[in-house]
């Protein structure tokens, strides 16, 4: 049963076949949480033209923003691997880290104590409720996958990183890797 592969922690990769959705087209979400009521989890390769500073000017450091997905996309989250830096955070798995004490996250960062490689903020998450997670992989929307970066995923290039996944995928998806994002536009 689907249900019961899907785990956070787990990578949800968009299948090839998601052509035309800008939130999803090409995606690579890291699955947060996952239980009978729904599940939560952040597109982590889809950079936005902001950074950390932009949007709280207090922090002085230029961390990128990435759309987390297009559920509450006025709001800010974050996962980290720094669970002893960050009170009040809840582990996802796999040493990955979901929340936080915000005023401390500030503080850390702004004296160094936090890098780029130990968090990723992003502007909205990716939410499905009860069963529509399961019903859209009965419909091959996603392939789920283990996260084998463990926590170094926060610090991993987003440049390609479908790309990787669909070449790791190899078989029938290794022709996906170098077609272009729209075949439409080809």
């Amino acid at each position: 049963m689907i249900s019961e592969k899907l785990k956070k922690g787990h990578l949800l990769i968009a299948e090839p076949s998601i052509i035309g959705d800008l939130s999803f087209n090409r995606s690579v979400i890291l699955l947060a949480d996952h239980n009978k009521e729904g599940s939560i989890g952040f597109i982590i390769n889809k950079p936005l033209k902001y950074t950390i500073n932009d949007l709280i000017p207090e922090i002085d450091a230029s961390f990128k923003i990435y759309n987390g997905g297009p559920v509450e996309q006025d709001n800010l989250y974050f996962i980290h691997n720094i669970p002893e830096l960050i009170p009040n955070s809840v582990e996802i798995s796999n040493g990955i880290y979901w929340g936080g004490d915000f005023e401390s996250t500030k503080d850390l960062i702004n004296d160094g104590s936090i890098g780029k490689n130990n968090i990723r903020f992003f502007l909205g998450y990716t939410g499905w409720d009860e069963n529509q997670l399961e019903s859209e992989m009965q419909g091959n929307s996603w392939i789920i996958t283990d996260n084998s970066y463990k926590n170094k995923i926060i610090g991993k290039s987003t440049t390609h990183f479908w790309k990787e996944q669909i070449i790791e995928l190899g078989g029938d998806y290794l022709i996906w890797s170098n077609a272009p994002e729209n075949p439409y536009l080809n």
